[in-house]
């Protein structure tokens, strides 16, 4: 092949720029934009149309929101919706329902339950907010026991065959009765675990019993699970026993209500939410009718009234009153229950079922409310206090299995109640002896505004309580709680305080005091300065400091450190606090002190708006930051290990000394040392400094240019000696760059070219795949971003006398020729065409960018033709291998689609930087683009498009040989 002769295209960058620039104005609002959104109208145009309108559309709405919903594109998801889902039918078809059934009846219940929750409304906090934290409280370590009477095989359900309607009844009264008089299952020595266990079975064969139309026995379990609510044999298991029993009942109440419900729905018309007792056929009524027969017939008590309680909803079913007239009398019944514990319970499920189904039934709830305050003086009677020695149970233990129960009453009958009601019900409670349980209550349950205005008063009557019988301590904590939101009056304030202080600094237990201390420091912080917080953490330093009791307090302390930091923003007041970093050191566990230090370095980049210098905030972070540092080990994750770069670079970049620049860059160099294994931490670290130098060229001129670029110099020694430090190769490619060129840009060419030089002498040991997200990856496509980007900077930095022309440039490419490339790839010869246009652009007289006060090469040579050429003989070499390499490929059927893409690459870089006027040059972009069309692969619209280029070109002055080449580009069509 006969050698190319290269010669580059003049260029006049500023005539071509004022050429490229459109005739036209801006964009108008007509003219297409690809971020602008789709339009009803734009789909239209694109044939996707919606011509029904959306129901429930307001007509002649003008509201911005209605035009913007009504100018959007259909949502193709939208229509999933409108059928069952796959999760729905899965669910129903486990629990062996039809899908259709199923999904109508569980959307109409979950359309009722929506309407009863706002009927309460979403400021009412919901039993299933208490279950679990009762559920974790309430534990034991003692055996437990299940009796249960199911009854013998005559349970089943007859046989559609029985033809005598008397037969069935009999039957049915044979099998209700067996409930009392069948075989006895006995379960002992159950673990808690298994006995929740044996509970959620239970709650499990109900729902079987109920699809498997094997009615009798799903009430034979709800009797049997009721029984066990009589039973107080291991006290201190209550309350939690009374949560699982009750899930059972809340399932059988659904279950029948769901039957009725559904039987209803039968007819023509669906029965609607808001129905009455007339808008219910017959059949509903009868069989309604006969569920409240047969638990009437319930013998005992405590079973008949929870079971009853659990179906209450369905006297809607049956009369307008059935509710209003069926909550009265079962409340009486309740005071035929002898043990206070088991009475207050069944009190509060049956004020728990009373606001789900009619909340605006008061008068109930009151009447539940002051029976107890009645009943209350049982608590104290012998009968209780014989049981508790039985059980070996102490007062105040026993005095807390009542707070679930009397809270929830509380809850409910204050939930919206007027102020006067509320404090009738405080007077009462006042006069009543031995009365800190209900006082306790009573701040847990009413409004923290009520209490709060009132705290002064409150305070008062925890004095006049015994501390015997339920701590004092666990009474400030229930009000230092309404306090945390909402606010006494200001001038009291300080006054309970010093009162709440006074109990709480007695308080021997470690646990409970900070128990006590992490609800009143919120308090504290919300209303007083650092003086009172610091008087706080003193004390709580001095309680639990002995004996390492801290050590048992780590979830307490955390929440301490969370409340202070809530409330005080600025760091250099936190720190001035004598006791806050003595307060940190008890965080003495690796993973609590991590996870503190994290959660104050979040604060800090979150609020610290301006960068600071403050030495009490920076040496206070800068410990923190080492503890976050120093957890870091060969079994942290790198998730974890990028989690904290984060946080501690933030902090870097929050680090700021104005004119100072030589103590920042000891800040760096001290952070270096600090944070030196986490790769992250140090890439940030280099920016500093690069940033740092920019900022003293700015800021430092004139007389003091001699000072800055020693200082400069420093910087860049700093970059240039913790780069080889990181292990990621690409990351230190691209800091070589970056340092290089702020290196000349602040004019200091020696430390410039040693980047630059690194950085070549770095390319040979690139992996030719690299792991991503665990993956490997080849890595020719970074190399390939690197080095165009290498070969952009190049163009400006200046040759070093001492290592010939280009020497930078033909490093480069020396390495790209000795680089081992993938087999099936064309990385090296891309390498060589993306060089053409570096070259092309340093043999032009004027460079199209530049660095101020650095000499370029074309002032450097300027304009000296064994400059140029050299740069010519480079290009016909690079040339010559790319042809030769595209001639290689065409000799296999294997890699002959390989050419066009290569070869349209050469011809439009010859197209926009070389000399065309040459005609062996002219001719080679001849051939590159037939060869391009030769095999039908290239891209037809791209082809079209440069073809109409280069026709707009040859139309311009002194372009006739563009012109007669326009005449020989053909375009062939694909076969």
């Amino acid at each position: 092949m006969a050698a190319v002769q290269w010669r580059s295209r003049e260029r006049r960058y500023q005539a071509e720029l004022q050429a490229s620039r459109p005739d036209g104005g801006p964009l108008g609002a007509a003219d297409p934009h690809p971020l602008k959104p789709i339009t009803v109208r734009d789909v239209d145009l694109l044939t996707v149309t919606d011509a029904k309108p959306r129901r429930g559309t307001r007509k002649g709405s003008t509201s911005s929101s209605s035009s913007s919903s009504s100018s959007a594109a259909p949502d193709p998801l939208s229509s999933m919706l409108d059928g069952t889902d796959p999760l729905s039918m899965f669910a129903a078809a486990s629990v062996g329902e039809p899908p259709g059934l199923a999904h109508s009846s569980s959307a109409g219940d979950v359309g009722r339950r929506r309407k009863e929750e706002e009927a309460v409304g979403a400021d009412f906090e919901p039993w299933a907010a208490k279950r679990g934290e009762i559920l974790a409280r309430f534990t034991t370590t003692e055996k437990l026991s299940i009796n249960l009477f199911m009854g013998t095989d005559k349970g089943k359900a007859p046989s559609p065959g029985s033809s005598a309607v008397s037969e069935k009844v009999r039957t049915r009264l044979e099998e209700l009765d067996d409930q009392e008089e069948g075989s006895q299952r006995e379960l002992l020595n159950l673990s808690q675990q298994e006995y929740a266990n044996r509970i959620e079975e239970l709650n499990q064969s109900l729902k079987e019993a109920w699809a498997t139309d094997q009615k009798v026995k799903a009430l034979k379990i709800v009797i049997q699970c009721s029984k066990l609510l009589s039973d107080t044999s291991v006290i201190q298991f209550y309350p939690s026993k009374f949560v699982l029993i009750t899930d059972i009942l809340d399932t059988f109440g659904c279950l029948v209500y769901d039957r009725i419900w559904t039987m209803c729905s039968a007819d023509p018309q669906t029965l609607p939410d808001s129905f009455t007792a007339a808008d219910v056929n017959d059949t509903a009524k009868e069989t309604c009718l006969n569920w409240f027969f047969k638990i009437a017939s319930i013998r005992e008590l405590i079973p008949r009234l929870y079971v009853e309680a659990a179906i209450l909803k369905c006297n809607r079913f049956l009369n307008k009153t059935g509710i209003q007239e069926t909550l009265p009398r079962l409340t009486a019944m309740i005071r035929g229950i002898g043990d206070p514990l088991v009475a207050v319970y069944a009190r509060a499920y049956l004020c728990r079922v009373g606001m789900e189904v009619a909340p605006q039934l008061k008068e109930s709830l009151n009447r539940n409310f002051f029976d107890l305050l009645s009943a209350f003086r049982q608590i104290h009677g012998d009968s209780v206090q014989n049981q508790l020695v039985l059980q070996h149970v102490e007062i105040p233990e026993y005095l807390t299995l009542y707070s679930p129960a009397i809270h929830w009453i509380l809850q409910c009958v204050a939930y919206r109640a007027p102020d006067p009601l509320l404090t009738e019900m405080m007077e009462r409670c006042k006069k009543l002896g031995n009365n800190a349980l209900l006082l306790n209550s009573v701040m847990w349950a009413f409004r923290a505004e009520f209490v709060a205005a009132r705290a002064t008063d409150f305070i008062g009557m925890i004095k006049d309580c015994d501390e015997a019988g339920f701590p004092k301590h666990l009474l400030f904590g229930s009000l230092g709680r309404s306090l945390a939101c909402a606010d006494p009056p200001e001038a009291e304030r300080l006054s309970i305080l010093n009162e709440a202080w006074k109990v709480i600094t007695k308080i021997r237990s470690p646990q409970d005091y900070i128990h006590c201390v992490e609800i009143w420091v919120e308090f504290t912080c919300r209303h007083f300065t650092k003086r009172e917080v610091n008087t706080v953490l003193a004390d709580i330093i001095k309680h639990l400091t002995p004996d390492r009791a801290f050590e048992d307090a780590y979830p307490q302390l955390q929440s301490v450190i969370r409340k202070i930091l809530t409330y005080f923003h600025d760091f250099s007041v936190l720190f001035s606090m004598e006791r806050f970093l003595p307060f940190l050191d008890m965080f003495q566990k690796d993973s609590v002190r991590v996870e503190v230090c994290r959660t104050i370095m979040e604060v800090f980049i979150k609020h610290q708006l301006e960068p600071t210098r403050d030495p009490v905030i920076l040496n206070a972070l800068l410990h923190i930051c080492k503890a976050i540092h120093d957890s870091v080990n060969a079994l942290t994750l790198e998730d974890e290990k990028r989690s904290l770069s984060l946080l501690i670079s933030g902090f870097i970049r929050m680090v700021w000394f104005g004119r100072d620049f030589e103590q920042q860059l000891s800040f760096c160099v001290e952070a270096r040392a600090t944070f030196c294994n986490l790769e992250p931490v140090l890439v940030q670290l280099i920016h500093t400094v690069n940033q740092l130098a920019m900022e003293t060229r700015r800021m430092m001129r004139g007389n003091h240019s001699r000072k800055t670029a020693a200082f400069v110099r420093a910087c860049a020694a700093y970059s240039f000696i913790t780069i080889p430090s990181l292990s990621s190769i690409f990351c230190r490619l691209s800091l070589y760059l970056l340092s290089g060129q702020v290196a000349l840009a602040n004019q200091c060419l020696s430390q410039a070219d040693a980047f630059f030089k690194a950085a070549v002498s770095l390319l040979p040991e690139v992996p030719r795949s690299i792991s991503v997200d665990g993956k490997l990856r080849s890595s020719e496509g970074l190399l390939l971003d690197f080095i165009n980007n290498f070969f952009a900077m190049l163009l400006v930095v200046p040759d070093h006398p001492e290592h010939g022309v280009l020497y930078l440039v033909r490093g480069v490419l020396n390495m790209v020729q000795d680089y081992t490339w993938e087999d099936n790839g064309d990385a090296k010869v891309k390498v060589y065409i993306s060089a053409l246009p570096l070259l092309a652009a340093m043999s032009q007289e004027t460079y199209l960018y530049s660095i101020p006060k650095v000499d370029s090469n074309e002032t450097l040579y300027g304009g000296d033709p064994k400059f140029l050429t050299e740069i010519n003989k480079l290009c016909e070499t690079l040339i010559g291998q790319v042809l030769d390499y595209l001639k290689a490929l065409g000799r296999e059927e294997q890699t002959v689609r390989r050419q066009g893409p290569l070869a349209f690459a050469l011809f439009s870089c010859l197209l926009a930087h070389g000399d065309l006027r040459n005609n062996k040059l002219n001719q080679l972009a001849i051939n590159l683009w037939n060869l391009n069309h030769k095999h039908g692969c290239s891209d037809t619209r791209t082809s079209v498009r440069t073809l109409e280029y280069i026709k707009q070109q040859a139309q311009q002055p002194g372009m006739a040989h563009i012109a007669d080449m326009v005449q020989r580009l053909t375009l062939q069509s694909r076969t």
